[in-house]
């Protein structure tokens, strides 16, 4: 089966450099930030937030603490992808906030409030837990931005490699509410990519009848 999907992941790769001379529109951008707010997320809680940089001056200082990689500063946009830790607490009040988005009973709602904090009583129980928890949750919206991104011709490249407390402190983030979880730029490529490679398909995928 070959349809449009396919071929933009077929497109997809971890683009190495950008043409710097290439600028993705508000339109395309927009849609791309779309696929990651609409994103599934544990219990609803959309626990994340994306930070969008177009500031030159900022990407510069920002290379140097993310392995001075070239994509940081040759991209036409980076975005942060931040991992919420206070709003997914139930004492924040937003927990309650957001179940309640779907106007249920209050013997519906008082349930799945239960429910959430029984069911992450552990998780819950330290911000280091939370941001593992929530940081994990935020790959879902960056691979769909990523996939969303290719669907319309456009290059980008997930990047885990920076020191984060440095990030946070360049950003200047409130690592109570927010911290750092992954980058990637979006833009242009700059060359012509080699072939896709990966495992054969009987290899990855199992089938358990």
């Amino acid at each position: 089966m070959n349809n449009n999907f396919s071929k933009a992941m077929d497109f997809r790769h971890a683009c190495k450099i950008f043409d710097e001379t290439k600028q993705i529109n508000d339109e395309e951008m927009r849609y791309i930030l779309e696929a990651g707010r609409k994103s599934p997320s544990s219990f609803g809680m959309e626990g994340w937030k994306f930070l969008v940089i177009t500031n030159e001056a900022l990407k510069e200082k920002l290379r140097p603490v993310c392995w001075d990689q070239v994509q940081i500063t040759s991209c036409s946009h980076l975005v942060i992808i931040l991992a919420a830790i206070d709003s997914v607490k139930v004492e924040s009040g937003e927990v309650k906030k957001r179940f309640s988005r779907r106007n249920m009973p209050q013997e519906s709602l008082d349930f799945y409030m239960d429910i959430y904090a029984k069911h992450l009583e552990k998780t819950l129980s330290s911000d280091e837990n939370i941001y593992h928890w929530t940081s994990k949750q935020s790959y879902i919206a960056l691979g769909n931005m990523m996939t969303a991104a290719a669907y319309i011709g456009i290059d980008s490249c997930p990047i885990e490699g920076f020191e984060k407390g440095k990030v946070e402190e360049i950003l200047e983030l409130d690592t109570s509410k927010y911290q750092l979880s992954v980058l990637v730029p979006f833009g242009y490529r700059l060359n012509e990519q080699p072939t896709q490679l990966r495992l054969p398909f009987d290899e990855v995928i199992e089938f358990i009848e």
